[in-house]
């Protein structure tokens, strides 16, 4: 099977039309954010590679978006033979990469107060979050140069302001957002880069083996955003979707904040 291959339709835009029969890598796809996103490219008539280290939820994923659109590489971001040989995997499942969405990460924020943390968990999420990005866009750089792609890195609000005890979180994701503006630089012009910062998201119906509703969450969650409410993986997948299109071709190097106006709501006691 290759890119060309694919015919599935789902919406009438020309982003769409255009993006029809592309493959995109996204890591971290099999749960959460990561799912929305394999969802939403999947629906858009794109290939899909799902790169996820939970064999049970990778699975799910493909299943959802279509085992002909969808191939599931258990993969650990960290590990650079693993990165390696997920993309050439994905290469010769469907003929190309056109797009990366480095989502992967530890979401675990807080590790304990800065004196205790222990160097090898300052060293895993570091290693998760921010090298894993850099190894898949290494490896998927040239792939991405020869069909003129795009990036997109999934960061954080937390890149921008934190609660106590969250060093090695906040510290993976700056880094991100930081990168982020690097490969824009380097990989400029054939290959866009920006990056999504989210805020608080809901995603307890995205998770493996989820297959009813959930216990809504409580008014005063949703009254503390600007927007009205807390946050759904469709907003972030909708923003990936938005920067991975050609409509797009003069934003690149960009952090775009999605997380219903908390980042600029001044807070008073």
């Amino acid at each position: 099977m290759t890119g060309k291959e694919k015919t599935g339709m789902n919406r009438d835009s020309s982003a769409t039309c255009e993006m029809r029969g592309k493959v995109a890598v996204v890591t971290g796809g099999g749960q959460g954010i990561g799912r929305a996103v394999v969802r939403r490219l999947a629906g858009e008539g794109l290939f899909i590679v799902i790169a996820d280290t939970d064999g049970e939820a990778g699975s799910e994923a493909a299943a959802m978006a279509g085992n002909d659109s969808a191939l599931f590489v258990q993969t650990d971001v960290a590990d650079e033979s693993g990165v390696r040989t997920m993309i050439e995997r994905g290469v010769g499942a469907f003929g190309r990469i056109d797009f990366l969405v480095n989502n992967a990460g530890i979401a675990a924020a807080h590790l304990g107060p800065v004196e205790s943390l222990p160097l090898e968990a300052w060293s895993r999420m570091i290693a998760v979050n921010l090298t894993g990005a850099f190894l898949c866009a290494k490896h998927a750089a040239p792939h991405l140069r020869a069909s003129s792609g795009a990036i997109v890195n999934i960061a954080s609000t937390r890149a921008l302001m934190s609660e106590p005890d969250t060093e090695a979180y906040a510290a993976s994701k700056g880094g991100i957002v930081a990168l982020t503006h690097a490969l824009a630089a380097s990989l400029g012009p054939e290959v866009r880069v920006n990056c999504i910062s989210p805020g608080w998201i809901d995603v307890r119906g995205w998770r493996k083996g989820v297959t009813g509703g959930v216990e809504p969450l409580a008014r005063e969650h949703h009254a503390q955003h600007p927007a009205g409410r807390v946050g759904r993986p469709e907003d972030i997948a909708s923003m990936v979707f938005h920067l991975l299109s050609p409509e797009q071709g003069f934003l690149t190097g960009q952090n775009i904040v999605v997380d219903g106006g908390m980042t600029r709501k001044m807070i008073y006691r």
